[in-house]
């Protein structure tokens, strides 16, 4: 069985190197990887060439977004299972496919997740934030929860039948997918309980009270789009977040 990595990049020369090592290193054997540079323009596109042996497809064009780039990315995927690394992100450990493939040897099993750290820019070992998981059940999603994206990984039969990531949406599209693919009652998912991925902080989504503000609106959309909840999910949704920044 064959897994799809996705690894969409912008100006991320200083952290690019990292995250391509760290699927290339995985001891899982049958991993296809896809990397969408979006034109870049600071020598990561050189950075990434240097480990062009080991990268299945390698497009570099301008894109409409961060969703757009992921959604070329899934159209050019011919695994199995889909899953995604960002370009200022890490697996927790180069054995983190292996388990996730074990889990989804089981044809029953629609998606796997699991939990994520939010690390220091410079040092991945100091961790920011611990962003744990849980087993779902469908009422978790009208109090807010969902797993954390960057774990996740879907069969890509499930994208043939839902769609990709709705660019209408800049920040909030990986919500409003997960809502789509949670709320479908055929589907089955699982919770590994351990850190999937590692993630420097500094995302797109709070990196400014302006994109704070926008994600904030875009997640209510999706809520009401997918029929889930209004804005007292959302509150819930915001509420949740806070026990992430005890340290464990």
């Amino acid at each position: 069985m064959t897994i799809s990595i996705i690894t969409a990049t912008y100006n991320a020369v200083s952290t690019i190197e990292a995250a391509i090592k760290s699927v290339i290193n995985q001891t899982y054997p049958h991993i296809e990887y896809i990397i969408i540079d979006g034109g870049s323009t600071d020598g990561t596109l050189d950075s990434i060439k240097r480990f062009k042996p080991f990268i299945r497809h390698l497009v570099s064009e301008p894109d409409n977004g961060i969703y757009d780039a992921l959604n070329k990315g899934i159209n050019l995927a011919t695994g199995d299972v889909i899953g995604f690394l960002h370009a200022d992100d890490i697996f927790d450990n180069d054995t983190t496919i292996d388990t996730v493939m074990e889990m989804m040897s089981d044809e029953k099993i629609t998606g796997v997740y699991g939990d994520l750290e939010y690390v220091h820019h410079q040092n991945t070992d100091k961790v920011i934030r611990y962003w744990e998981s849980k087993p779902f059940k469908y009422n978790l999603l009208k109090t807010g929860w969902m797993p954390p994206h960057p774990t996740l990984f879907i069969r890509k039969k499930a994208y043939d039948t839902i769609g990709n990531f709705n660019t209408k949406y800049k920040i909030a599209a990986d919500y409003d997918f997960i809502l789509r693919c949670f709320t479908n009652p055929h589907y089955t998912f699982k919770y590994l309980p351990m850190v999937i991925t590692r993630m420097r902080v500094g995302g797109a989504s709070n990196r400014s009270i302006k994109n704070i503000l926008l994600k904030s609106k875009e997640d209510l959309q999706a809520l009401k789009q997918n029929k889930i909840g209004g804005v007292l999910t959302l509150i819930w949704k915001n509420i949740s977040k806070l026990p992430q920044f005890i340290k464990r």
